[in-house]
């Protein structure tokens, strides 16, 4: 019998999962990993993910939707899971003006057959993906985890935001240990092409102007890859306690008297918009054609991410620069492509 570590990471197939199952693969644990590959973005990119994730020891790919409550809730109790890392789930703000159904599908829906599963058999630890997108309205700067975040400004916000109060319930109802995270703009390479930078760096190398949102007056607390995997990495382990000095005459959004804890994840550092292509530029030897456009619903104009009780609990602080993020997404993208041609 092995006695590896074994964890479920959902949305293996993604930008945030492939990179995860890799790392806990290469520190030696076991991984399965789901996804159902659906056709939001290139399927042909999510499928070549896995694909390099396969011939990796220990590693087992499911195809499976969060929304089979029977197939989740089976994996869960024939798999008997030490760690679960939630990251499936459906992604972008614009297009939850598109197809708002899809968000409560995914999103709500599906969150609660992942809880349930943990129900059924409670693991060490839950983590799941939240999204920088819940501090909606906020503008105290830099968002803070311990700050109320009661006005979203997008569905895709409204639903990462729901989870998180899901995610409260049954810790407190069924004794699961669960960690929120909230990610920051996460870039690098094999990312997402609804993202700015791929969007940015596709138009370029084929000669056609770029959409640049508000004006260019946006911020984003950049994150590359490496960082958000290093901080996820760090806090599987990480198993929060009950905070004893919890009360609800003054409750704290980021802890409980239940064992749960939010955190940000992101760079610390708003970058902007305009800078990001000016390396971006640079990287491609382009100049980009630009139109300047109004800020499009459910955007915000800018993140800037308060990773104190990262540095406090786990002693790491997101810190690549988009200098060397942004160069490393170039080498990637270009690589990818070339042998895709």
């Amino acid at each position: 019998m092995s006695l590896k570590r074994k964890t479920l990471v959902t949305g293996a197939a993604g930008f945030i999962g492939y990179h995860l199952c890799r790392r806990l693969l290469e520190e030696g644990e076991a991984v399965v990993g789901i996804d159902n590959l659906n056709s939001y973005y290139d399927v042909g990119l999510k499928k070549a993910r896995v694909a390099q994730l396969e011939p990796i020891r220990d590693f087992r790919f499911i195809k499976l939707s969060l929304e089979d409550q029977g197939g989740i809730i089976k994996l869960f109790e024939e798999e008997r899971f030490d760690y679960v890392v939630h990251l499936a789930a459906q992604a972008g703000v614009r297009y939850s003006l598109e197809k708002p159904s899809a968000y409560i599908d995914s999103n709500i829906y599906g969150f609660l057959n992942i809880l349930e599963g943990c129900r059924r058999a409670i693991p060490k630890h839950l983590v799941f993906a939240s999204s920088s997108s819940v501090y909606g309205l906020n503008t105290k700067m830099p968002f803070s985890v311990h700050q109320n975040v009661d006005h979203p400004v997008s569905l895709y916000a409204a639903t990462k935001k729901a989870g998180e109060l899901m995610a409260h319930t049954y810790s407190y109802l069924f004794g699961i240990p669960v960690t929120g995270l909230r990610f920051f703009t996460v870039y690098g390479p094999w990312g997402r092409p609804d993202m700015a930078l791929f969007l940015f760096t596709e138009a370029i190398l084929n000669n056609r102007p770029i959409n640049i949102y508000n004006f260019g007056k946006m911020k984003r607390d950049f994150t590359y890859i490496d960082d958000i995997i290093e901080g996820v990495f760090r806090l599987i382990p990480h198993v929060p306690e009950p905070n004893r000095e919890w009360s609800g005459d003054q409750p704290d959004p980021a802890t409980s008297c239940a064992a749960y804890r939010l955190y940000n994840i992101g760079n610390n550092n708003p970058v902007e918009l305009m800078r990001l292509i000016e390396v971006l530029e640079s990287c491609l030897g382009k100049t980009a054609g630009k139109t300047l456009l109004p800020i499009q619903p459910g955007d915000v104009p800018a993140t800037y991410a308060d990773v104190d009780d990262l540095v406090k609990d786990v002693d790491f602080k997101p810190d690549t620069p988009i200098e060397k993020g942004v160069a490393l997404f170039v080498e990637w993208y270009k690589g990818y492509y070339a042998r895709q041609a």
